[in-house]
């Protein structure tokens, strides 16, 4: 599993007006203005960029202080700082603090730091919260084997089916990696001598790398068994979860929310959960809470965004939070992409439907090989009967997708509206063939991740913690 992106409680500074202003005024010299600047990367131990990390620059002169958010590539900048001395301070909860400074900016200087971020032991749970609990006498299944037969668990089409499958393993990427974990055969020296909730959870990750899930998936719930700190609970369902086991994972998820109601991870674990079992309309509603818990973290933006793609209709507030996600990143292809859509799928007059492919058009050209945002610039033009324009950039979405099905199948309609037979007859032929690859890769894919066979224990406890949280 890879690094965490979990959730931390920040929005930009209102100071940012007070200090802009004051340094401004300290850094003019004969009528220039100042044009100092940072330029920085937040990463973590190996040096993988994270996104959403509080980067407060404070001034040693005035003693104010500016706060942004790095985007999704852990960048941040601050300009137009006036002459002085400065110290970075890199803030991510699970993280210890990272810092650069002081040191002085002279007028014009540009300089680039890069901070590294360290992962603290897993965080205790809330005030109040009973480590105690015999959480195994709560759980009512048990993991019983394994099966590649793909048959089993999912539902829907085949897009709603591969969406699902995406986004378990979006979760299982929020999931934290210790980078100070010992090999399997010292970790297994100690724990002959003491069991202990930190080295199953390493022997949990070693296990899962190397294909041994069933092994995996018990050292994560010993590991939770141990101590119910965030991270356990959620490599345990998130585990889960990848291997498809719905009902185990919404369990485990429901419990965790309930201990930690502000991991943004959890609760995206608890939708993606219930999305990949079929309840879509409760899917939705945790990813919309998820969004509120952190509205600077850009991870629920993502799985909104995904979500959208197979669903007809959407709740209220939902195109609300994806132009909050362009406001926060607007330099993120994704993010206008995302809101694009969201606005096409509800009922629009021309005024949005010009919003949205104003969206389209800036995703492009922030990131010219977008397929998919070309594909939806050809869906939407050829709404309006701009039929050269719509296979222009239909082609464009062929060009750039790995396997354009869905480009084929939309040049192979707007074909037949401008009477070229022959064209969409092509275009029907690459369709179904882009079509069966895809479907043959998605198979491959699911039939070489294990899904985990488990059964339902009869419930003895009529416990609230049950319960999913309503």
């Amino acid at each position: 599993m890879n690094r965490s992106l979990i959730s931390s409680v920040f929005m930009i500074s209102l100071a940012w007006a007070s200090l802009s202003q004051a340094v401004s005024g300290r850094g003019q010299t004969n009528g220039a203005s100042s044009t100092a600047s940072i330029d920085g990367t937040v990463c973590d131990a190996e040096h993988h960029p994270i996104a959403g990390v509080t980067v407060i620059l404070k001034d040693a002169t005035s003693s104010k202080s500016i706060s942004l958010v790095t985007d999704l590539r852990g960048h941040f900048t601050f300009a137009r700082l006036a002459a002085g001395t400065y110290t970075v301070h890199a803030r991510r909860e699970q993280f210890s603090e990272a810092v650069e400074g002081p040191f002085t900016l002279s007028e014009r200087d540009a300089k680039a730091v890069t901070l590294l971020l360290q992962k603290d032991l897993p965080r205790e749970p809330a005030k109040g919260v009973m480590t105690d609990m015999p959480f195994s006498d709560e759980t009512h299944f048990t993991v019983a084997g394994v099966t590649d037969t793909t048959s089993l668990g999912g539902h829907g089409s085949d897009p709603v089916r591969r969406n699902s499958d995406a986004l378990s393993k979006e979760t299982a990427h929020l999931a934290d990696v210790n980078p100070r974990a010992l090999d399997e055969a010292a970790i297994r020296d100690q724990l002959a001598q003491g069991d202990n909730a930190d080295l199953r959870f390493q022997l949990a990750e070693i296990e899962e790398r190397s294909g041994r899930s069933l092994e995996a998936v018990s050292d994560y719930q010993r590991a939770a068994q141990l101590a119910l700190t965030e991270p356990h609970l959620f490599a345990w369902g998130a585990e889960l979860l990848l291997h498809r086991a719905f009902d185990p994972s919404i369990e485990v998820f429901s419990k965790g929310s309930r201990l930690y109601p502000d991991s943004v991870r959890i609760r995206l674990g608890l939708g993606a959960a219930n999305y990949a079992k079929g309840s879509s309309a409760d899917a939705m509603r945790i990813f919309l809470q998820a969004s509120d818990i952190d509205p600077s973290n850009p991870e629920p933006y993502l799985f909104l965004g995904r979500v959208q793609m197979t669903e007809n209709e959407l709740p209220a507030g939902w195109t609300n939070r994806l132009k909050r996600f362009v406001d926060l990143d607007p330099k993120n292809a994704q993010a206008h992409y995302f809101y694009a859509v969201a606005l096409t799928k509800k009922p629009s007059g021309p005024e949005e439907l010009a919003i949205a492919e104003s969206q389209l058009k800036i995703a492009v050209g922030l990131d010219p090989h977008f397929g998919d945002a070309y594909l939806e610039l050809g869906a939407l033009v050829s709404q309006d009967g701009d039929l050269s324009r719509a296979v222009a950039y239909l082609q464009k979405a062929v060009e750039n997708t790995a396997l354009p099905d869905q480009a084929h199948y939309r040049l192979a309609q707007v074909y037949r509206r401008m009477g070229e037979a022959e064209k969409a007859q092509q275009e029907t032929e690459l369709y179904k063939q882009a079509s069966e690859k895809k479907k043959q890769q998605v198979e491959q894919e699911r039939r070489g991740l294990p899904q985990f066979v488990y059964t339902l224990r009869e419930q003895t406890s009529t416990s609230p913690n049950s319960a999913p949280p309503k």
